[in-house]
Order: structure tokens, then sequence, then C-alpha cells
């Protein structure tokens, strides 16, 4: 029973079961589609980290052989770089999930808080993401689909060579499906799955500065 419910605790933590403790009553639709982008996230972010520890270990396994022992496995290379793709394409995605893509707001903090500019400035990024997301999705699918039509293989591991795209479109639907999900406000930029909020240190700045203004006028 203790190990089940370390299991059920488990779940919950990583927002992988819904705690239907937070609701009063019957659970909305809402929440099983965060759930599923849950899930969805854990599966690519297992993959990721499953293909970087593989990369890394099997890279420096071949350094030792050719340095060491002057020999090597050759099909190794080709395979650090199927890797590589991999976990490029999903951290790629993954960063969508939190906003964590690199982003400058020099004009963005111009505008004042709440304002119209800030709204609409909040779910550009979403669109734009979108859009690539959906270029991914559709030109990398059908690029594989026609890859799977034709004969070959990659040289060093003898896999198909449409085995190397395949993260392209699986990057693109989780990128599609997020950037839905923000604009349809399903999810909140709140709502972090990887990080923890980050600190507007100029808000933070601008509120002491008030905070000391307030203080000194009263004494």
């Amino acid at each position: 029973m203790s190990g089940s419910s370390n299991f059920r605790n488990w779940l919950v933590n990583n927002k992988l079961v819904i705690d239907k403790s937070q609701y009063n009553g019957k659970v909305p639709a809402k929440a099983y589609v965060i759930l599923i982008n849950h899930w969805c996230h854990r599966v690519i972010l297992t993959i990721s980290q499953i293909s970087l520890i593989i990369m890394l270990c099997i890279v420096f396994f071949n350094v030792v052989l050719r340095y060491c022992f002057n020999t090597g496995i050759g099909a190794v290379d080709e395979v650090a770089r199927l890797l590589v793709t991999c976990f490029t394409f999903l951290a790629c995605a993954i960063g969508v999930r939190d906003h964590m893509h690199i982003s400058v707001t020099m004009v963005y903090n111009r505008f004042p808080k709440g304002g119209k500019m800030r709204k609409f400035m909040d779910i550009l990024p979403d669109i734009s993401t979108l859009l690539c997301g959906a270029f991914f999705f559709y030109y990398g699918g059908s690029y594989m689909l026609r890859l799977m039509g034709l004969p070959g293989i990659l040289p060093m591991t003898g896999l198909p060579t449409w085995v190397q795209y395949i993260v392209v479109p699986v990057a693109g639907f989780i990128m599609v499906f997020d950037s839905i999900l923000f604009l349809i406000r399903v999810l909140s930029p709140d709502d972090l799955l990887y990080s923890v909020a980050e600190v507007d240190y100029e808000e933070m700045v601008k509120q002491q500065a008030a905070e000391a203004a307030k203080n000194g006028g009263k004494n």
C-alpha cells in the first residue's frame, strides 16, 4: 500500500493524474486536455533525456577506443548525429511549454502593464510558434513520408533514411498543441511544467521604490 501511495503522490506531484480534490463535483474537460498535454511532455522529455545520455556514453566510449586502443566503432558517429537531432528538436518543443526560449523585452516593457499593446504582444509569440510548429509538422512529415516510399538506408547503421526525420513532425505537433492551448486560454502562462516563474526585477525595483516613497511620506 505504501508503494502504491508513493507512486500516486509522484503522479500527482508531476501532474500526470488529475487531483480530483481540487474540484467540487465533476472534473471539467479542460483538466483532461491539460493532463494529455502533461503526458505528451513527460514522454518527449524522457526520450530527450535517454537520447542525451546514450549519446554521451557512446561518444565517450568511442573516444576511449580511438585514443587508447587505436580502434573505434564506425556507426557511433551516425548514431550520435541521430540522437543529437532527436533531443534538439524535442528540446525545442519542450521550451515552448514554459516559454523558455530567448525573448527580448526591451520594446515590450515600454508599454503599460495590462494595456492593449502588451496583451497583443503576449499572444504574438504563441502565434509565431504555432506557425513554426505547423511548418515542422507539415513539411517534416511530408518529407518523411516521401522518403518512406523510396529505397535507401543510412550507410553505417543500415536504418531507413526516413528514420532521422521522425522527430521533426513530432516536435511540430507538440509545438502546435501547446500554442493552441495557450491561445484559447486552456493553458495559462503561469502553469509551468519544467521551470519556476521568472522574477521581473524591473517591476520589483519599481514596487520597492514606491513602497519606500510611501513610507517616507508617512514619516
